[in-house]
Parts: structure tokens; sequence; C-alpha cells
């Protein structure tokens, strides 16, 4: 226990009274409240993934219709396509780390290698040639798969780690809120700066400064997991001895795991469908390019300041209770933002501020939530799936979020977008709508359905714990 800085010894009375007819005290749980500095390290990983998740759904788009000048509906399948890899590819990750054996750690070292493989990449992707516009469409496919591979052998270690980190039903919950306001801060610097990047280089060079610009915040964020984690006692939970198959097929029968996956990945698909609509929203409808970064401010800033109430919240009625609230604030902000941007620019940022509210929490607790489904799951069989179980979970939030933007492109080929390569054709007003509802009414629907799923989710505290409890010698 001198590995950690402050150690807590959870002994509940019938415990007790089991442990004294032996003639001993018998602890039934050892529960690890992490120092602060590791809390903020591990957090530090979420730069890495905040940008590289933002910043292509929010740009990347743009980048294939208004600069490269292909059609809506191709550029949404270019931006789809090599994130649907992680689908097949994360499960995979899972399973290799699960089973690492290197010295260094079972997650941290992919935490470096894939981390700065992921930020090489991606300081890559908008180098490349804009005409003719089939090479420059190769050149984007080939790097954003590589990104997307490489974010893989991150992202899955990384959100496996606090279920290894604690066994501690809320410190997963503290360590969470610390992920999820780095993760804002992240999304907030990376999502702001970069079309404010964009526009100041101009034509020519904007994206590739971009490019730069959130490949350095990508391996500032890898480096500072890395280091932060470095010393902390993971809990040694032997590797599953089945097949990647059969672990897929367990973990598909976890009712808990695919009632909050499936709610999360609705809600995915819902905010990443927003995000790609931000940049034409400001940008086409209203007329106003510089209020994409505004926009994108009212979206992220509210989870600076509400993730704390947030997990007060949290505290005080359980997680899937704050889940549900802040679903419903999430999808009622995306429903006024359809009213907002028929009354004016004020209107909307505060309708887009009520979806930064919610999308806080909606952050917050499904990753808080799921180190618990994957430490039932441990205890009950004594075998360590929870790489498996984020493999799929990491896999199906990327296809949600790959999924979005794709949804939207949809929307704006539906509707008749134009596409250009200086990004200043003259859209019908077909095209008008179709960016509006794509921006609005779409992630509303996503969010309403998604709540069908999170009522069925069941796993609380008490079941938790009662589940440790019944696997303790």
């Amino acid at each position: 226990m001198s590995t950690v800085r402050r150690t807590r010894l959870t002994i509940r009375a019938g415990d007790l009274r089991h442990a004294r007819t032996l003639g001993r005290y018998r602890p039934v749980m050892v529960t690890h409240e992490l120092p602060g500095a590791v809390r903020r390290g591990y957090a530090l990983g979420g730069v890495a993934t905040g940008s590289f998740g933002t910043v292509p759904g929010l740009l990347l788009l743009p980048y294939l219709t208004d600069r490269l000048g292909l059609a809506a509906g191709l550029a949404g399948l270019v931006v789809f396509l090599p994130k649907a890899w992680d689908v097949i590819l994360n499960p995979i990750a899972g399973r290799i780390s699960d089973r690492s054996t290197n010295p260094a750690g079972r997650r941290r070292p992919f935490l470096l290698s894939a981390g700065l493989a992921l930020a090489v990449c991606f300081a890559l992707l908008f180098a490349g040639p804009t005409s003719p516009m089939g090479l420059g469409t190769a050149w984007v496919v080939a790097l954003f798969l590589g990104c997307a591979t490489a974010y893989a052998f991150f992202q899955v270690p990384y959100v496996a780690m606090p279920a290894e980190l604690t066994d501690d039903y809320e410190e997963r919950t503290r360590l969470m809120s610390w992920r999820v306001a780095i993760l804002a801060l992240a999304i907030l610097v990376s999502g702001g700066l970069s079309p404010m990047i964009r526009d100041a280089l101009g034509p020519d060079w904007g994206y590739r400064g971009v490019g730069v610009f959130v490949g350095l915040l990508i391996a500032v964020g890898a480096l500072g997991a890395w280091w932060g984690t470095r010393g902390v006692p993971l809990r040694d939970v032997p590797a599953p001895t089945a097949g990647l198959v059969e672990q897929l097929r367990i973990v598909a029968r976890a009712r808990d795991f695919r009632t909050l996956l499936l709610a999360y990945v609705l809600q995915a698909l819902a905010t990443a469908a927003m995000l790609a609509g931000v940049d034409y929203v400001a940008r086409v409808l209203l007329g106003r390019p510089g209020f994409s970064s505004i926009l994108f401010v009212c979206f992220v800033a509210p989870a600076l300041l509400v993730t704390p109430l947030w997990q007060r919240v949290g505290q005080r009625v359980g997680k899937r209770s704050g889940f549900l609230i802040a679903s419903l604030l999430l999808g009622g902000g995306a429903l006024a933002a359809l009213l907002g941007m028929r009354l004016g620019a004020g209107v909307l940022a505060a309708a887009v501020a009520i979806v930064g509210v919610g999308y806080a929490g909606t952050q917050m607790f499904p990753l808080a939530m799921l180190p618990d489904v994957a430490a039932v799951d441990a205890a009950r069989t004594g075998e360590n799936r929870t790489g498996v179980y984020t493999g799929v979970w990491t896999a199906a939030e990327t296809f949600g979020m790959a999924l979005g933007p794709f949804a939207y492109a949809g929307v704006l080929a539906l509707g008749g977008y134009v596409s250009s390569t200086d990004g200043q054709a003259l859209q019908p007003d077909s095209a008008l709508t179709a960016m509006s509802l794509g921006f609005s009414v779409l992630p509303a629907l996503l969010v309403a359905a998604s709540l069908v799923f999170l009522l069925r989710y069941r796993l609380d505290a008490a079941a938790v714990e009662a589940a440790q409890e019944r696997t303790t010698p």
C-alpha cells in the first residue's frame, strides 16, 4: 500500500463479523483513492483524444467540399470509411493490450508509441496536394486511415486504464471528471483555434497550419498521459483465455454494456452531426465565417464550468439518472437551435450553450459507467476483458463519430449542396434548409432514440459492490 499515497480499506459490518469468527480482520475489498497528480496525468490523454475527435469532424468535410471540390456525398464517405476501419481494429487492439506483457505495463507503452504515430499522421493530413482532385483525395484517405489505425492503439488502452487504476466506484467518477474537464479544454482549444488558424493563414496554408497545430496537441497529450501514470500499480487480473470471437460474444451478451453502448453511440452520432454542421451554419447559412469559432466555444466552454456540478449530480442521484438529465439537455438544446437559427446569432449561441451543458454530462457519466461494467465482469469471471470491452466501446464510439459527418453530408447532398474549390458557390434554398435541419432536428431525434436504451440500464453502485464482494476470498 506504500505505492499509493492514500489507501482506504473498505470493511462492511457483515464482513467484519465474518472476519472475527476467523480470529482476524480480513478486509473484503481494497479501494484506492488515486493521488491528484495521477488523476491529472491520466486526464492529459484527453488532449490527444479530444483534438483528434474534434478537428476532423469540424474541418475535414469542409476541406473536401470547399477546398478539393469533392461532392458532398463522396466527401462524407471519405470522412467515414477510414474511421469505420476502427470498428474492426479497436477490439483487436483491446485484445492485444489485454495480453501485453511489456515490463513497462500492460497499457502505458501504447500511449507513447501510438500517440506519437497519431501526431505525425495528423500533421501530414492536410499537407498533401489539392489538385488534381483525385490525388488530393487519395492523400487524405491514406493519411486519415493511418490516423485511425494509430488512434485505435492509443484510445483503447487509454480508456481501459481506469478499471485497472482503481476498483473504487466513486473514484472512477472523480477520475472521469478530471478527464472530461481536460477533454473539454482540449476540444475548446483545438476546435476553437483551428478555424481561426485556417482563416488567418489563408487558403493555401491554412489547413496545413491546422494539421501541424493539432499534431502538436496530440503529441503533448500522449506524452502527458504516459508520463503522468508512471509508477502507478494496476489491478492485476489475468488475461482471458478465450479467443477474440468468443470474447466478443460474451461482451455482446452483457445487457448493461449493450444498452449503455447503444445510448452512447447514438449520442456520439448526434453530437458529431452538429459538429460537422458548425462551419456550414456559420459560414454559409449565417454568412459569418468567424462565428464558427464562437459557436464552437458555446458548445464546449460550458463543460469547463459544469463538469464538477455533474459530478455532484451523479453522487446525489446516481450515474444513470445524471446521464438521463444530461441527455435531455443535449437533445432539447439541439431542437432549440432550430429556432435560434431563425431568431438570430445570439439566440443560436444560447441554444448551443445548452447543448454544451448536456454534452459535458453525456461524456462524463457513460465514461464513468463503462469501468463499472468491465469491473463487474472481471469480478464475476476472474478474467480481464477490460480491453475487449473498451475496444468494442471505442470502435462503436469512433463509428458514431465518423457516421455523424457522413449523415450530415448526406443531408447536404439531398439538399443539393454545391461544392467548390474556393468556398464561394451560391447555394440553393434547399441546401440552406438541409444545413439547418442537419444541425438541429437530426441530432435531437438521435438523442431521443438513445433514451430508449438508456432507460434499460440497471447497473448501480450496490450492484457493482455486490459483484465484487461475491468474488473476494
